[in-house]
């Protein structure tokens, strides 16, 4: 793996490893520890304490992200619109040209598309279903309709930042693939894109893994395996144009793959890692501090004690990327988010 982009010596250091970083060019932010959807596939909600990466604590490590050559910010929670401060830290980076992307639930994006309009490059917004669907999985009443709303007051502006959907695929919607991208196209976003839900990992706010009676609420039978993937070869046939264009911003065989992974985890295939470099390239932050190397790797450090840098070059996090081969790691294996960034 040390061939890997990103994968750089640091220049000057009188210790050298091959597994140090130089550059780390995207940077997930998870600014805000709370949300304002209550989705079956996710913990998040479950939070009751508030915590914030605030403007202040993302200042002190500003210089850091500069020599690190971070190029590429995305602000994500819980729900970042929810940040008591979030306009001044988009500011932040703004000032510095770092491209900036809000992932965010829609529900608040009417109230601060003005705001969002004017700071952000990209907005990618939840999107589950069709109406019915979509708000019976955030347990929100009209969520849908917010979405439309703060998408209307987004194009509003003279320039509007990319608006892109992503749908979590699960029991509750596999079965909506096909209308979830009609929903799309009636909502005027720009593209679509899908993954399967996360089923085994800790991240989103699970101290532990689900056990197996809530993975099944989440996850696929063998019946449903089969509904879902003549739901995606309908998909691949009925929107071969949209799929060549990008609005539906997945390829045939990554809509597959989707498939895949839910057979993998009822044991009818082997689990298979995608091709992924992201410890490598980029590192997540929550809003407590802790850096990890990805959304499902255990963290590597805290900003609030050591500086960015430190974070990812400090000797745990070496040790992780030196001992870690991605094919075989289990919980690579069972990643539905994978990046890699030549």
């Amino acid at each position: 793996m040390s061939a890997l982009s990103g994968c750089e010596p640091i220049a000057n250091s009188p210790a050298v490893h091959p597994h140090a970083l130089k550059h780390v060019p995207i940077l997930v932010l998870n600014v805000h520890s709370r949300c304002n959807c209550r989705c079956v596939m996710c913990d998040i909600w479950k939070r009751t304490e508030t915590e914030e990466l605030t403007h202040a604590a993302l200042s002190r490590h500003l210089s850091n992200f500069r020599e690190m050559g971070v190029e590429w910010i995305v602000l994500s929670g819980g729900e970042p619109l929810m940040h008591s401060d979030f306009l001044r830290i988009a500011e932040l980076f703004r000032i510095e040209g770092i491209r900036l992307t809000l992932l965010t639930t829609g529900l608040l994006l009417s109230k601060y598309a003005d705001n969002v309009a004017r700071s952000f490059d990209e907005v990618i917004i939840s999107l589950d279903g069709p109406r019915d669907v979509h708000d019976k999985i955030r347990r929100v009443g009209g969520a849908f309709d917010r979405i439309r709303d703060g998408i209307t007051a987004l194009r509003q502006h003279a320039t509007t930042p990319a608006i892109r959907a992503r749908t979590t695929v699960q029991k509750e919607n596999f079965r909506h693939l096909l209308a979830t991208i009609t929903a799309a196209r009636e909502l005027r976003f720009d593209s679509i894109s899908f993954l399967a839900a996360d089923l085994t990992s800790t991240a989103f706010n699970r101290e532990l893994v689900w056990p197996v009676s809530r993975q099944e609420q989440v996850g696929l039978t063998r019946e449903d395996v089969d509904i879902l993937r003549e739901e995606i070869e309908q998909v691949r046939l009925r929107h071969e144009a949209d799929i060549a264009s990008g609005f539906v911003a997945e390829s045939s065989d990554k809509l597959r793959q989707i498939v895949d992974h839910f057979e993998a985890h009822l044991g009818l295939r082997q689990p298979s890692s995608p091709r992924c470099n992201a410890p490598w390239v980029s590192a997540v932050v929550e809003a407590n501090g802790d850096v990890r190397p990805c959304f499902f790797h255990p963290a590597i450090g805290n900003l609030n004690y050591e500086p960015f840098m430190d974070v990812v070059n400090g000797s745990q996090a070496i040790a992780f990327r030196e001992s870690l081969d991605v094919p075989s790691n289990s919980t690579c294996q069972r990643c539905v988010c994978s990046l890699y960034r030549t």
